[in-house]
């Protein structure tokens, strides 16, 4: 399985990024997928996560700014980040959720203040 994450960039405080994760294989559209984040000296968390029928949860610190979405005839995953923060500075990952797979490199957000 090949998750690749992309999209992140340097935005200041208040501006928007959209992610996206390209997935390989035929299985995606069967399986729950989520978006996790980690900034430096910090733990892996889940960002958000959504069914494979499209039903979403967040994290309390993005509710009512970032919004994940799916597109399943392409086989991809999407992360609409607005109102960013400096807070939301760091690495963020694409991967199964629950029980992920071999994590991928991710992309860098940044978010100067």
């Amino acid at each position: 399985v090949q998750l690749q994450a992309s999209g992140g960039g340097l935005v200041q405080a208040g501006g928007s990024l959209k992610l996206s994760c390209a997935t390989s294989g035929t299985f995606f559209s069967f399986i729950f997928m989520g978006w996790y984040r980690q900034a430096p000296g910090k733990q892996r968390d889940l960002v958000a996560r959504i069914s494979s029928g499209g039903s979403t949860i967040y994290a309390e610190s993005v509710k009512g700014r970032f919004t994940i979405s799916r597109d399943n005839a392409k086989n991809t995953m999407y992360l609409q980040m607005n109102s960013l923060k400096p807070e939301d500075t760091a690495v963020y990952y694409c991967n199964r959720y629950p029980n992920p797979y071999e994590w991928g490199q991710g992309t860098q957000v940044t978010v100067s203040s």
